[in-house]
């Protein structure tokens, strides 16, 4: 990497990042993911959303770092947790999974000041078909996403490998949330569409960090967002799923700062 462009701005305001600072991504991704690994074995038919976060807010202060959601915007939790139909920030709670039930788990950590951001899905009991095949078309979505992240590729060219496969498995992208850049701040340029048109949209250049993370609906893409103004769920109450990596794009592709550890990123792992 060209280390004379430390820190630099493209034209839409997408920081350029050293090679240093992937170092630093990579430990903040590292604590998100191994989190993730750990918090598996606690989802389980009547555990609540709120003993997980629990277990997520331990882990986290455990290791020396720091929440990013707690306290941003008003926010209480060390974890998004959206059931069923929750399409994404659904807040943990006392309501107890029940056998069937599908959930993303959402982390961010802050590790020596660098934002590691990363979901994935998991089940509660026996999983059905149905979510079954939703869960895999979101999981190979994203790395059609990730596939696509390369250096001379647009951001137009992620959301159309995205959105060109989910729609061909009959299923819908959500287009009310995106992805976005990240790194030592949890939100920044560029948004990160899970659909769109291939050549459109910025360039990607060595150094860009964000995160890729399709949400995607067995039925319309639609969404609304509930009266506690964090919980945004499917107008037609269909499933929802939704899996998150945060990537730094490379000299000839990209690398994934938030793997698991485990080999657990996808809940069938142990099947």
């Amino acid at each position: 990497m060209n280390n004379n462009h430390d820190g630099r701005m493209t034209r839409e305001g997408i920081r350029i990042h050293s090679d240093a600072d992937f170092e630093g991504m990579r430990k903040a991704g590292a604590l998100a993911a191994t989190i993730l690994d750990e918090v598996a074995e606690h989802v389980f038919v009547g555990q609540t959303t709120e003993a997980l976060d629990d277990f997520i807010r331990n882990r986290v202060e455990d290791a020396g770092a720091t929440s990013a959601t707690i306290g941003y915007k008003g926010y209480q939790h060390a974890s998004c947790i959206s059931v069923n139909h929750v399409v994404c920030h659904g807040i943990p709670g006392d309501k107890k999974l029940k056998d069937g039930d599908i959930l993303n788990i959402d982390v961010t950590v802050i590790v020596d000041g660098w934002f590691g951001d990363t979901s994935r899905m998991y089940v509660a009991g026996k999983l059905s078909r149905k979510a079954e095949r939703l869960i895999q078309v979101t999981h190979d979505a994203l790395f059609k996403g990730i596939d696509a992240a390369k250096p001379g590729n647009t951001f137009g060219d992620i959301g159309h490998a995205i959105q060109s496969y989910v729609e061909a498995n009959r299923m819908s992208v959500v287009r009310d949330f995106c992805g976005h850049g990240l790194g030592r701040v949890f939100h920044a340029p560029p948004n990160v569409l899970h659909y769109g048109r291939a050549g459109t949209g910025p360039r990607l250049e060595e150094g860009m960090f964000f995160t890729i993370e399709p949400m995607v609906n067995l039925g319309r893409p639609e969404t609304k967002v509930l009266a506690d103004d964090w919980t945004a769920v499917t107008r037609d109450k269909s499933l929802s799923a939704q899996f998150e990596h945060s990537i730094g794009i490379t000299a000839d592709g990209c690398e994934v700062f938030t793997p698991s550890p485990a080999g657990r990123f996808h809940p069938t792992y142990d099947v």
